[in-house]
């Protein structure tokens, strides 16, 4: 069986939600404490094992590009100051045996046509999807658990969460034929159905592993919710050739394409990170809430 090496980074979206903020800069730039939202996304697919990593860009988003880039005047600054720990921290932001690849989305068409342009790169190999702003909090990474169980079904896999019914107009939601544990074989999937059509809560959320052959069923998807590509549409077309399933990961979701998830996931990285954990749970006791 082929190993997962290869990583998809949607990151074409205007960021809407987020404006005047994502006027300039890309959403998925924006920072959780101390790293933007798509170094945690790097951060969670190098760490599932993966080294190829593929950005799907739009044209204002070359701070991206940037940010994975070396930056040879910023480290000479760092060594003649000796700030080796930054130093460090710069450095590894793109380990040595990673290498980044980057693809231009001319229009901004859908997900599922975002996933198409990285279709040269990918060739006929398995690979993995991300996306960015979906953040996930997990002790083994949520993409590690996904992989690990592709390597079981050696079929796609889907990352799901249990959500209010009321809410299945905001995500793809999955149909299940049955459930073993954490995994559900999908029966039918649907994008953002309303709350008395959805078949289920059970939704579809940021993380794919897929098979190559999710390209040909992309290529005759036609424009769907939105007028866009949806790549919801072409994985129920996949699901009539082979197994699809739905992991249900462990570990904790924040939705940072929201304010209120992005937010509450500031606070709670925050409370973690090392350097400012103490003084910020002693100011929140401060607040008077």
């Amino acid at each position: 069986m082929k190993k997962i090496k290869k990583v998809v980074f949607p990151v074409a979206g205007l960021g809407t939600r987020f404006l005047p903020a994502t006027k300039v800069n890309p959403k998925e730039m924006l920072p959780i404490v101390d790293k933007p939202l798509i170094q945690y996304a790097a951060e969670e697919a190098i760490n599932s094992g993966i080294n190829q990593l593929i950005f799907v860009i739009g044209r204002t988003k070359n701070t991206i590009i940037d940010h994975f880039d070396s930056a040879p005047e910023l480290e000479n600054e760092l060594i003649l100051k000796k700030k080796n720990a930054l130093l460090k921290i710069v450095r590894k932001i793109v380990p040595k045996n990673v290498s980044c690849f980057f693809v231009r989305q001319n229009t901004p068409s859908g997900l599922g046509h975002a996933i198409y342009c990285a279709k040269n790169i990918i060739q006929d190999d398995p690979f993995a999807v991300v996306l960015a702003d979906d953040l996930i909090k997990s002790k083994v990474p949520c993409l590690k658990q996904m992989i690990d169980m592709y390597y079981q079904k050696e079929s796609s896999i889907i990352s799901v969460e249990l959500i209010n019914r009321k809410d299945s107009d905001k995500y793809g939601i999955i149909e299940p034929k049955n459930k073993t544990g954490n995994l559900y074989n999908i029966k039918s999937i649907v994008e953002k159905p309303s709350p008395k059509n959805a078949k289920s809560n059970i939704a579809v959320v940021g993380r794919f592993i897929l098979s190559s052959a999710i390209f040909s069923k992309i290529k005759k998807t036609k424009p769907g919710l939105g007028n866009e590509i949806q790549l919801t549409d072409a994985i129920s077309d996949l699901m009539k050739d082979e197994d699809v399933y739905g992991y249900r990961f462990e570990g904790k979701r924040f939705d940072c394409g929201s304010k209120i998830g992005y937010l509450k996931a500031s606070v709670e990285y925050a409370l973690e990170h090392s350097e400012v954990k103490k003084d910020f749970k002693a100011y929140l006791k401060k607040l008077k809430l």
